[in-house]
């Protein structure tokens, strides 16, 4: 897949992430400066959708990204950015307030399903106990998951299925997109997951889990980096109380 193509996958992830209108030619041309014509975008489009990258959605000229669109965006093009200033300061003065291990849990899930606008999960360290913030968002997400909502909260209700989706996290950030979900019930969502604890002081690697749960079409570099911080934070915390 040529440069170019790569780049108009990457706008019209942007485009779509950012409005839910399906993303035409002129949009792309006019936005993103890549140079060439929207005939030309309008070519390397029916490659991307040849490749099943993107689609349209009914009788709409524009192009929405396909499931294997984001993976290829997440795998290829997505960069994690780091949070602002004023969001990682947020979150530190929050956190900072926490007690005990048991509060900065509980105010790390309210705190990253408010930056994200996700649902936000996490497992206590070496622990079954998962607690789940953020639910309500999905209610504000995007209609392909809203139309889909009882089924996911149903899902979110069963601890297996909140301790399978923080299952396989490690040291560095992960995403499960669609269909890769594990639960029948949550493969309208996007998973980003990474586990948290694990530094010098604490030789057996990550103890627990942290991540956000939402639609496919979620920003996934900026719930990439929310994640990341957090799990960053607590890892701090622990090695201090220890």
């Amino acid at each position: 897949m040529q440069e170019r193509q790569l780049e108009i996958l990457r706008a019209i992830v942007d485009e779509y992430v950012a409005t839910e209108i399906p993303v035409g030619s002129k949009v792309i041309a006019q936005r993103h400066g890549l140079g060439v014509s929207p005939a030309t975008i309008r070519n390397d489009m029916a490659v991307l959708e040849d490749a099943g990258l993107i689609t349209h959605p009914h009788t709409s000229a524009g192009r929405i990204p396909t499931n294997s669109g984001y993976r290829v965006f997440v795998d290829k093009l997505s960069v994690v950015k780091p949070l602002s200033t004023p969001e990682r300061r947020a979150i530190e003065s929050f956190l900072s307030e926490a007690d005990d291990l048991d509060d900065l849990l509980v105010r790390t899930v309210k705190a990253l399903s408010q930056i994200t606008k996700q649902v936000a999960v996490i497992q206590y360290p070496q622990s079954d106990k998962v607690v789940v913030a953020g639910t309500s968002n999905l209610a504000r997400s995007s209609q392909d998951t809203a139309a889909a909502i009882h089924p996911i909260l149903e899902a979110l209700e069963e601890q297996v299925v909140l301790l399978r989706l923080l299952a396989d996290a490690g040291d560095s950030v992960k995403v499960r997109i669609g269909e890769e979900q594990h639960d029948a019930g949550l493969r309208t969502t996007s998973l980003v997951t990474i586990g948290y604890g694990a530094s010098n002081g604490n030789p057996r690697g990550e103890v627990g889990a942290v991540g956000v749960l939402g639609p496919t079409r979620m920003d996934y570099a900026s719930s990439m980096a929310a994640v990341n911080a957090v799990a960053r934070y607590i890892g701090r915390f622990m090695d201090e109380a220890n």
